[in-house]
């Protein structure tokens, strides 16, 4: 039978319960156990895929085509779990389900309730989980913070699952917020109300995790052992990381909080081993080299909007070149208006630009700028999605001369829109977006077999628009060579510049398959184009 681990948090919302919660999964893993890992969120959105991303961060794909939270690219980029639609509840999909359920006769006429029908359906999804994989551990992140009401009914779950798994088989983490006051000193009074109020839902927590700016001392420790009922031993600390998340793992394993979990869940036997870690920081913190990116977007999408390009980077940069990769962020607004002098100022000491997927027109004549610069000074480039599809349009713009060429993304009645819809293309009849993993057929004869060396690979999609065909012939005259295509329905795939060192865009999203130990092949191939062209 599988064993539970149910973290929550407390006090306020971004205390890194996600991070925390990966980086004990990759604690367990390490332990040489089968673990699983699941988000519960308190949202009544069915997934993350209607969700602004200025709202919340970056929708992380699986590879059955889920639209999920981001913490669920965090549990990818720490362990090897293979995650699906089914690691991430929303108490949207509960409510569904249920509704669903009651419209169907299932509840035989009963007054269907928050208690037992929602939490019946949360407590199913949780066990069933353990059930089908086989897992050993299922760690369950529950979000919102103790106190909220939308995350009564998890709570709640989590309540009876303690109570009839019992505390060798289920056990709880608490993350709480431990600040510094004007003066530097900690206090503990906001963790200390937050453990009483998860109290009064009936949970005791087994371990508190303390998020705080340093390692809190003995003295502290024993306090919050006291005032919270719990040992003095299992209380620990997050703090804020030197240099990378990735340092987490050595963190909580130095202060033997992976010990202490495997004790309390009566796996005493096993023993991690934090080997690849160690390595990995040992790299991160002794970098012989230094590579500047410059990653091009919405001035607000740059941070956790765009955060798997961001740490697929840093994967490859340390993990394959030992080194420091600088990713500077440019607002594609800021170029839109640019005379070429300035174009060049601003990219000075940039050694690759990277655009990733972006939405909507705002920004797009800059974005235009950044893919002409690239091409012309032969700077490596990857385009990801639009950015791909932004290398069809300046080709067609600068080279071709098409100067209304377009996307119909942006412009319906373009003369040619070498961008568009599939139903609004004559060969192609499906039109809705593609999601999640499908087979992708490489040119033999292109950098990307190169990089891959094989002709088919597995990547994740999401996107709705596509280069159209019919101007294949016109876009290779002028070096666009069509190196990748789906061999679902043959959309393109990916592009590169045949007469230009490094620049190649995909439609598909390789940072969604990239890991700290074990970067994606395309982003070590960026990195080391970069590197190349920085020795140049």
């Amino acid at each position: 039978m599988s064993k539970f681990i149910l973290v929550t948090s407390g006090v306020c919302s971004s205390l890194g319960k996600g991070v925390a919660t990966a980086a004990i999964g990759s604690l367990l893993e390490s332990s040489g156990l089968k673990i699983e890992m699941m988000k519960c969120d308190p949202y009544i959105n069915i997934d993350a895929g209607t969700i602004s991303p200025y709202q919340h961060g970056e929708v992380f794909v699986t590879e059955d085509g889920a639209e999920t939270d981001s913490d669920l690219g965090n549990f990818a980029r720490f362990t090897s779990v293979k995650l699906t639609n089914e690691n991430l509840v929303t108490i949207g999909k509960v409510y569904e389900a249920v509704i669903r359920n009651e419209r169907a006769g299932r509840f035989n006429g009963r007054t269907v309730q928050v208690i037992p029908h929602i939490t019946d359906e949360i407590k199913r999804r949780i066990l069933s989980m353990g059930t089908k994989t086989g897992a050993d551990v299922v760690l369950v992140e529950i979000g919102g913070t103790v106190g909220d009401i939308e995350s009564i009914p998890y709570l709640e779950v989590a309540r009876q699952l303690s109570h009839e798994l019992g505390k060798s088989n289920c056990m709880t983490i608490h993350m709480a917020l431990i600040p510094t006051i004007i003066g530097g000193e900690l206090k503990s009074k906001p963790t200390q109300q937050s453990v009483k109020k998860l109290q009064e839902t009936g949970i005791q927590p087994d371990i508190l995790l303390c998020r705080c700016d340093r390692l809190i001392d003995e003295d502290m420790r024993k306090k919050i052992a006291m005032f919270c009922n719990v040992g003095v031993g299992s209380v620990f600390t997050s703090t804020d990381i030197e240099k990378s998340v990735y340092e987490l793992p050595i963190l909580f394993h130095e202060q033997g909080m992976d010990e202490k979990i495997l004790s309390k869940l009566g796996l005493s036997d096993r023993k991690a081993d934090i080997a690849p870690w160690k390595t990995f920081v040992e790299k991160l913190k002794k970098p012989e080299r230094k590579v500047t990116v410059a990653m091009v977007g919405k001035k607000d999408y740059l941070d956790d909007c765009f955060k798997s390009v961001r740490e697929s980077l840093f994967h490859a940069a340390v993990t394959d070149y030992n080194a420091d990769v600088e990713i500077k962020k440019i607002d594609a607004e800021s170029l839109e208006e640019a005379e070429s002098s300035e174009i060049y100022k601003i990219f000075e000491g940039i050694d690759a630009i990277v655009i990733p997927g972006n939405y909507g027109q705002r920004g797009f004549l800059g974005l235009l700028q950044t893919v002409k610069y690239a091409r012309e000074n032969l700077v490596p480039f990857l385009g990801i999605d639009l950015g791909m599809q932004l290398m069809a349009i300046e080709t067609a713009r600068s080279l071709l001369m098409w100067k209304d060429a377009d996307s119909t993304e942006f412009i319906q009645n373009s003369t040619h829109a070498v961008i568009s819809l599939p139903e609004e293309q004559s060969s192609v009849s499906s039109g809705i977006m593609k999601l999640g993993a499908s087979n992708v057929k490489i040119n033999a004869d292109s950098k990307l077999f190169e990089i891959y060396g094989q002709e088919t690979v597995s990547e994740r999609h999401r996107s709705k628009y596509t280069f159209d065909r019919k101007y294949a012939a016109e876009m290779e005259s002028q070096g666009l060579l069509i190196s990748a295509v789906s061999e679902e329905d043959g959309q393109t795939e990916a592009f590169e510049w045949t007469n230009h060192p490094w620049g190649i865009g995909v439609q598909f999203h390789p940072e969604f398959k990239s890991r700290a130990t074990n970067p994606h092949p395309l982003f070590v191939a960026f990195i080391g184009a970069a590197i190349d062209n920085k020795s140049k």
